[in-house]
């Protein structure tokens, strides 16, 4: 049985547009024409519904590419999902890993920021960043700019003429 590619798009719920695209990268095999017209046997619509669910699962085009044609034709397609599973559940976990980090850097800056300005905000982030402390008056605390009175001085120990 040969579908068009309207049917193949109406059984899948992939619009047409991508079924061709996935043609263009080599994912799916080209079709047979019939009068100029793609025609689909039924296993374009089963690969298909491998491609969508691979995406479900977050896989690439490219790792996509490689579910279906990467391994030995022996290798049957278990054995390449469970190969391909393992690698993204590695990169999901780094992932993971790296969200939590970010949450909870915007935690301590909801809670903990009380800056009126940027300029004072990013002098306290390069002084936690070295280990000094955010609050003014505690130990550790280093004063943000030198008083008018003294002269800047450069990290090699030079003075530095301000610029007015």
């Amino acid at each position: 049985m040969h579908l068009p590619i309207s049917e193949v798009s109406r059984q899948t719920g992939i619009p047409a547009s991508a079924i061709r695209y996935y043609e263009s990268c080599k994912i799916l095999p080209a079709p047979h024409r019939i009068g100029g017209q793609r025609r689909y046997d039924i296993s374009a619509v089963y690969q298909l519904a491998v491609v969508r669910r691979a995406q479900e699962a977050g896989f690439s085009l490219d790792e996509i590419r490689v579910l279906f044609g990467g391994f030995r034709p022996a290798v049957p397609v278990s054995a390449r999902w469970q190969k391909l599973a393992g690698t993204k559940m590695a990169e999901l976990d780094r992932q993971m890993a790296r969200i939590q980090s970010m949450q909870d850097v915007l935690d301590r800056l909801r809670t903990r920021c009380h800056c009126d300005t940027l300029t004072e905000c990013g002098a306290a982030i390069l002084r936690a960043s070295a280990g000094t402390s955010l609050v003014p008056g505690a130990p550790g605390h280093q004063q943000e700019y030198p008083e008018p009175d003294q002269q800047p001085r450069s990290r090699f120990g030079r003075n530095r003429r301000r610029r007015t």
